[in-house]
C-alpha cells in the first residue's frame, strides 16, 4: 500500500472511520443513540435511524475504513504481520457492531460452521453481546421455554400467533454479558443499545435465519405501513438449525450469561476479563476485556487482531513516540504485531475484542 511518499507503515493503531451505518431499509427497528448520543461529538451529519454501525468489518457490503486511508480489509491483506495467527486465512474473521434496537429485532438464528446445507461461501455466525444502555424494562428473548415443540413454533407463525409467546424474556442491564451460541433462538428487544463482536469466516457471508417478525409489513423505504411487504423470512432454515435438545430457560442463562455491573468509570484505571479463557464467560471464540475509570494500563501484546471501541470518556494510546486519542464513540484496530500499548484513560469505560 503506496502514497505519495512511498510504502505506508500500517504496523499502529489504525483509527477507524465513524460513520459506517447499515441503511434504514435494511435495520428498520433501528434508533437514533449511535449516531446521536454515543457518537455526538463526531460532527456526523445522519438522517433517520441507525440500526447498526459495522465499528470493524471486512465485509464487501460495509468495510471498515481508515481515517484518511483505505479499507481496513485492504491493508489487512497488503500485511500478514498485522492479522498474527489470522494471517493464513488471508482477512480476518472479527466483525464488531454497536446495535441500536428502537423496536424489536425479528426472532432469528445462525447456523454453525459445520452446517452442511452451508454453501461455500457462506458462514455460521457465534456472536456476543455486551449491554450498554438500556430503557426501563427492556430485555432480550433467549431460546424457547421448557416444553415449546419445533411443531408449536411452525404453528405459531404459519397461524400468525405471537413467537414471542414462546420464548424467555430476560429483562437486562448495562454491563450484562452473553454468548449466543450457533443454534441458540434469540431476538433483541427495543430499548436495549449493545456491542455485539461476531465471527464471520474470512471471505465468507455470515447466515442468520429469521422464523418471525412480529407479523410486521413495510414499505420500499423499510417504514412500518399496512399495506406494505413482510421481510423475508426463512421458516425451515430457522428450525431446521434450532437446538433443539439443549439448555433452556434458567440453565440456558447459567451458560451464556453474566451481570458485570456498570463500568467504573468514576473509578481508578482496571482491566476486567469478561469473555475467554479465564473470563466470566468461557468461550473458544471470543476474547473481550473491559477498560475503565482513569489512569494509565498498560495492554499486553496479542498475536491476533483485536477492536477497541470507547463507549465513554476518552482514552490515548501510546505505541512507542506515537500517540493515537481515541473519544467516546470511536473504534480503533489494534494490529497484532503490536507490542505492548501504554493506555491512558480518562473518566473511560471501553470494550476490547478480538477472536480467541
Amino acid at each position: 500500500m503506496w502514497d505519495k511518499v512511498g510504502p505506508r507503515n500500517w504496523r499502529r493503531p489504525l483509527l477507524l472511520r465513524p460513520d459506517n451505518f447499515t441503511p434504514p431499509r435494511r435495520t428498520p427497528w433501528g434508533g437514533r443513540r449511535i449516531a446521536g448520543s454515543l457518537k455526538l461529538n463526531a460532527g456526523l451529519e445522519v438522517r433517520g435511524v441507525v440500526g447498526e454501525a459495522w465499528e470493524l468489518s471486512v465485509e464487501p457490503d460495509f468495510p471498515s475504513r481508515i481515517v484518511d486511508g483505505p479499507t481496513l480489509d485492504e491493508v489487512l491483506r497488503d500485511d500478514p504481520a498485522l492479522l498474527g495467527k489470522e494471517a493464513p486465512l488471508g482477512s480476518t474473521a472479527l466483525l464488531v457492531k454497536l446495535v441500536d434496537a428502537a423496536d424489536d429485532l425479528s426472532v432469528q438464528i445462525h447456523p454453525t460452521d459445520e452446517d452442511p446445507a452451508l454453501a461455500a461461501d457462506e458462514s455460521g455466525k457465534p456472536e456476543a453481546w455486551y449491554i450498554i444502555e438500556v430503557v426501563p424494562g427492556a430485555g432480550l428473548y433467549l431460546g424457547f421455554r421448557n416444553g415449546v415443540s419445533r411443531q408449536d413454533v411452525e404453528r405459531a407463525i404459519d397461524e400468525g400467533g405471537e413467537v414471542d409467546q414462546l420464548m424467555w424474556f430476560v429483562p437486562v442491564s448495562p454491563g450484562d454479558l452473553l454468548l449466543i451460541e450457533p443454534g441458540t433462538p434469540h431476538a433483541i428487544g427495543k430499548g436495549v443499545l449493545l456491542l455485539e463482536p461476531q465471527r464471520v469466516a474470512a471471505g465468507k457471508r455470515g447466515l442468520t435465519y429469521r422464523y418471525w417478525d412480529w407479523n410486521r409489513r413495510y414499505d420500499s423505504a423499510g417504514r412500518l405501513h399496512p399495506g406494505g411487504q413482510p421481510r423475508e423470512l426463512h421458516r425451515e432454515r430457522a428450525l431446521d438449525v434450532t437446538h433443539w435438545g439443549g439448555p433452556r430457560e434458567d440453565q440456558l442463562l447459567d451458560r451464556i450469561f453474566r451481570r458485570t455491573g456498570q463500568a467504573a468509570t468514576d473509578g481508578s484505571a482496571s482491566f476486567e476479563e469478561l469473555m475467554g479463557d479465564q473470563g466470566l464467560i468461557e468461550s473458544e471464540v471470543f476474547s473481550l476485556q473491559r477498560l475503565a475509570g482513569s489512569g494509565d494500563l498498560v495492554l499486553p501484546a496479542a498475536n491476533r487482531l483485536r477492536s477497541l471501541t470507547v463507549l465513554d470518556g476518552s482514552l490515548t494510546l501510546h505505541d512507542g513516540e506515537r500517540v493515537f486519542e481515541l473519544a467516546r464513540g470511536q473504534t480503533a484496530a489494534l494490529p497484532a504485531c503490536l507490542g505492548p500499548l501504554r493506555v491512558e484513560l480518562t473518566g473511560a469505560h471501553a470494550m476490547l475484542c478480538a477472536l480467541a
